[in-house]
């Protein structure tokens, strides 16, 4: 027989060949199916599979979704190449993933496409023939198993060889399958676990409901489970009340965690701070300490003493406030006094302050700028004039109702929410009615 021909097994051979591969699929493929351990279960199959080609060795090799480098993922034989990193498409292995065509080299001094001439001179082992199937599932290139140097008679790897491998090539694509698929979905459970862990973190952050007959009161509602807005009210010991309303730059976690610590801080800082522009600059200097990525936060507070109406503000790059008479229709904006913080530790004046007095009746509203930037379905946004038209139609309601009410009506219309939005309201009650 020359050393082209093909051994093709007859009779009892051929019937004990086939029993004895349809055995080797069943034990594989429910291995595959039950195995808890990937690891060990690949390395126990690549251990039966090269037994039963009769060859000397064998690796499984996988692609990195993230670099699409092809990896071996564990071996079985004299040398062990795991970790060993290929280009995508490169040597035999390559070829066959990228390709999705299983590979039968009979001699690899002949491929041109041979690329372990480097490991076997490092290793000392020789490789003569290679039997390679890829590992698919629909078009995801997993990877692939490979086969080395068949052992018994002309050393050339046969159809039938070819043909077994294929088969457990396709079980092997499928655990693997479905194995990422768990991992994915074990992985995004732990995710919304933590979103939702904070997001009730920072729903702790908020103040608690105030009784109806507080000055101040603040609606938020985030896009999606964790916000990068936050507001909070304070009170002093002597009475006065300490507020404010802030917006992070930027969206995702990194954004809700540096709304949380800038939250922290006003609260601590709040407590001895003499006036807000001390506490913005404050604040400002702990979040220009360590590193946001990037980010940074404006923000808008108060100092309001309920009793006689003064109130001080310092606003830092966030939307101007709005002061609204009922009584008179008078609609004020009060522009930012600084930049935002986190930029610069030298940028916010400590001393740029807004003094007023709120008359009895009027009330003052903060809000960030995902109100004002609502669209409706042609891109319209609402903008300040038409958050003018809304709280001068909700000033009939009693304080503590507005913020809500308010929030529903920049999302009536249609309009879309596209941001967090906030909406703070600090309302001095009018003496002169009931």
């Amino acid at each position: 027989m020359s050393s082209l021909d093909l051994h093709i097994p007859h009779g009892a051979a051929l019937a004990e060949d086939v029993t004895g591969n349809l055995a080797l699929l069943a034990a594989m493929t429910r291995g595959f199916a039950r195995s808890g351990d990937f690891t060990e279960m690949v390395r126990a199959g690549l251990e039966r599979i090269t037994e039963r080609l009769g060859a000397q060795a064998s690796s499984l090799f996988l692609t990195d979704a993230a670099t699409r480098d092809i990896v071996c993922f564990a071996c079985h034989g004299p040398v062990d190449i795991s970790g060993l990193r290929l280009p995508w498409g490169a040597g035999i292995v390559g070829r066959c993933i990228a390709e999705d065509a299983t590979q039968m080299v009979r001699d690899v001094n002949l491929d041109a496409g041979f690329a372990g001439a480097k490991v076997d001179a490092a290793t000392g082992f020789v490789t003569r023939s290679i039997l390679v199937a890829p590992l698919t599932v629909g078009d995801e290139h997993l990877g692939a198993i490979e086969i080395i140097n068949k052992i018994d008679g002309d050393h050339l790897f046969t159809p039938e060889d070819q043909g077994l491998l294929e088969a457990l090539c396709g079980a092997a694509a499928l655990a693997i399958s479905n194995m990422r698929l768990t991992a994915r979905l074990v992985e995004q459970e732990r995710l919304a676990r933590e979103v939702e862990l904070a997001a009730a973190i920072q729903r702790s952050l908020l103040p608690a409901t105030a009784p109806p007959d507080f000055p101040i009161h603040g609606e938020m509602r985030p896009m999606h489970m964790v916000s990068g807005d936050f507001y909070d009210i304070v009170t002093r010991p002597d009475g006065r009340l300490w507020f404010c309303v802030a917006d992070v730059a930027g969206k995702g976690m990194n954004a809700a965690l540096l709304m949380a610590k800038t939250a922290s801080l006003f609260r601590c800082l709040s407590k001895t701070a003499a006036a807000p522009g001390a506490l913005l600059a404050a604040i400002n200097l702990e979040l220009c300490e360590t590193a946001s990525h990037g980010l940074f936060v404006t923000l808008a507070c108060g100092l309001y003493d309920p009793r006689d109406g003064a109130l001080v503000l310092a606003n830092a790059g966030h939307e101007p406030l709005l002061l609204h008479d009922p009584e008179t229709g008078a609609l004020d904006s009060l522009e930012a006094d600084g930049p935002p913080l986190g930029i610069d530790p030298d940028l916010i004046d400590a001393t740029a302050e807004t003094a007023l007095i709120v008359r009895p009746g009027q009330a003052l509203y903060v809000f960030t700028d995902g109100v004002t930037e609502a669209s409706d379905a042609e891109g319209t946004m609402l903008q300040a004039e038409g958050l003018g038209r809304l709280i001068a139609a909700c000033a009939p309601m009693r304080p503590h109702e507005r913020p809500a009410a308010l929030v529903d009506a920049v999302m009536a219309g249609g309009r879309a929410q596209r941001d967090d939005l906030t909406m703070l309201v600090l309302a001095r009650p009018d003496s002169r009615h009931g």
